[in-house]
């Protein structure tokens, strides 16, 4: 299973009801192995938080309440 798999199923097990309760729209960075999490009011800040904590392992952003963490494309009128 990949990084991203595992960080999905760790937020839906252990984070998505209060996360989306208390930071919908926020980021979270969520390290599997630990299943430790990080949030913070941008991508890069959740990132560099779980990067610290965890040098030598990857993590997985996810955007509270959304299903893409960004949106890439242009803009439709």
């Amino acid at each position: 299973m990949s990084v991203a798999e595992q960080a999905k199923s760790v937020y839906a097990a252990d984070y998505r009801e209060q996360l989306e309760a208390e930071h919908f729209g926020e980021f979270v960075a969520i390290e599997p192995q630990s299943r430790d999490s990080f949030v913070a009011t941008t991508f890069i800040d959740a990132a560099l938080a779980a990067k610290e904590r965890y040098p030598s392992r990857k993590s997985f952003v996810i955007r509270i309440g959304y299903e893409a963490a960004v949106h890439l494309g242009a803009a439709t009128k």
